[in-house]
């Protein structure tokens, strides 16, 4: 499949949309690939930390007192959101979905099988040799129901639709967050434009990275957009795509707690009935930090760099 013919992908995605998003431009279903063999690294068990990510879970207050669940940062009178993105299970076997590809059984078999054969096509020996992240067999044989899991030291989902995102939030006793309440979580209690200041700082939060993953993979970043080896790409030994939380300079904080990531590692759909998501992903080349939104997109469209964190309302504590 060439990308002239990634209309393929988007009848099998039901509504995908492939408008241009700013470093996204051309962002389509594409199945083509080259590679450096040194921009991706072989697949990690989505549920495994990597070395040197951890982050100790915060101690939650007593259930009596508690108005949000153990992985939720409370925004006082505000909302209650998940401290982490969110990765996938199915709802069902508690079975983790690959982040690598869509939560849709015949896409991402697809998007498995097309790229197989693709990456042969472009780029030298060297970029057709980089492996695509293998799909695990249960994904071969089961429609998941996907639902959102909060925790750090895991890769986070992308190629989310906001229609997932939505489903994957219910499934979880949650919704997606309205705008005005994730912003809101994202300038912490000081109210500052960036979740560590009032001014940007290169590196802080994971965005603005000096790599473009399709790229590095495809010579051009306009194309291929759905290539399940994207979020494999590395900035030399630094993946782009980072575990949850492993930013640690990334947290918006309210009192004693913290949340991680709004700005920057993946963009995150939030409530909007024409579709929208915020907070930029790693290579988004802008410096706005809470207030990167990106509106140019309905609520079905997905690729590599969109994912998902969920709200609830908070619960008045017993007394």
């Amino acid at each position: 499949m060439r990308p002239w013919l990634a209309s393929g992908a988007l009848a099998l995605a039901g509504a995908l949309s492939s408008c241009g998003k700013g470093e996204h431009a051309g962002a389509d279903a594409g199945v083509v690939a080259s590679a450096s063999a040194s921009a991706v690294a072989s697949a990690p068990a989505p549920e495994r930390a990597v070395p040197g990510a951890d982050v100790p879970e915060p101690t939650p207050p007593p259930s009596s007192a508690r108005a949000c669940p153990p992985e939720m940062m409370h925004v006082p009178g505000v909302v209650c959101i998940d401290r982490w993105e969110a990765h996938l299970v199915d709802k069902k076997t508690n079975a983790v979905l690959s982040p690598y590809y869509p939560p849709t059984r015949k896409l991402a078999v697809h998007l498995e099988q097309t790229w197989e054969k693709e990456r042969f096509t472009i780029g030298g020996p060297v970029a057709q040799a980089t492996p695509v992240p293998p799909l695990p067999a249960w994904q071969h044989q089961i429609d998941p129901e996907p639902m959102a899991v909060s925790k750090p030291g895991v890769t986070p989902n992308g190629y989310v639709s906001g229609v997932i995102a939505e489903r994957a939030c219910q499934n979880a006793g949650k919704r997606l967050c309205k705008h005005e309440e994730w912003l809101t979580a994202c300038q912490g209690q000081e109210k500052r434009q960036f979740p560590y200041g009032e001014s940007y700082k290169q590196g802080a939060c994971n965005i603005f990275r000096g790599k473009h993953p399709a790229m590095a993979l495809h010579d051009n970043p306009s194309i291929g957009h759905l290539d399940p080896r994207l979020n494999l790409v590395k900035e030399g030994s630094d993946p782009l795509l980072r575990p949850t939380a492993a930013t640690a300079t990334c947290k918006s904080v309210w009192g004693d707690d913290a949340a991680y990531d709004l700005n920057g590692n993946i963009d995150e759909w939030v409530e909007d009935e024409k579709g929208r998501f915020v907070g930029g992903f790693f290579s988004r080349s802008k410096r706005d930090g809470c207030l990167s939104s990106v509106r140019a997109h309905g609520k079905t469209y997905f690729d590599y760099s969109t994912g998902v964190r969920c709200c609830r309302d908070p619960e008045a504590p017993a007394r």
